[in-house]
């Protein structure tokens, strides 16, 4: 009595790995280059980064108005910084002065 035993695999088995194995390359794909993957973190950080460094850079521009903005107040007035002010948007000049082109 010899029972003949079918080697191969049932095809249920088959479509189940099947199955599994493309899910797990979908979540791995999705895991690194979705849109909350490490891809994208990575992008993240570094436009972080560049903002950062964008808003150090306005930072101090907004600080050197404000002290320009002092500088030409009522209650302070520098009269170099007036004297420059004037002299480059009205164009004005002193009496001894020359101006070449």
């Amino acid at each position: 009595m010899s029972v003949s035993r079918n080697t191969r695999p049932s095809f249920g088995a088959l479509i189940y790995f099947a199955l599994a194995f493309a899910l797990g390359i979908y979540f791995t794909f999705a895991a690194v280059q979705g849109d909350f993957g490490l891809f994208r973190r990575v992008e993240i950080a570094a436009e972080a980064e560049a903002l950062s460094q964008d808003l150090k850079r306005l930072q101090a521009e907004v600080e050197r108005m404000d002290n320009l903005t002092r500088r030409l107040s009522d209650t302070y007035l520098d009269l170099d910084l007036l004297d420059e002010q004037a002299r480059s948007v009205l164009g004005l000049l002193r009496a001894d002065e020359i101006v070449i082109r």
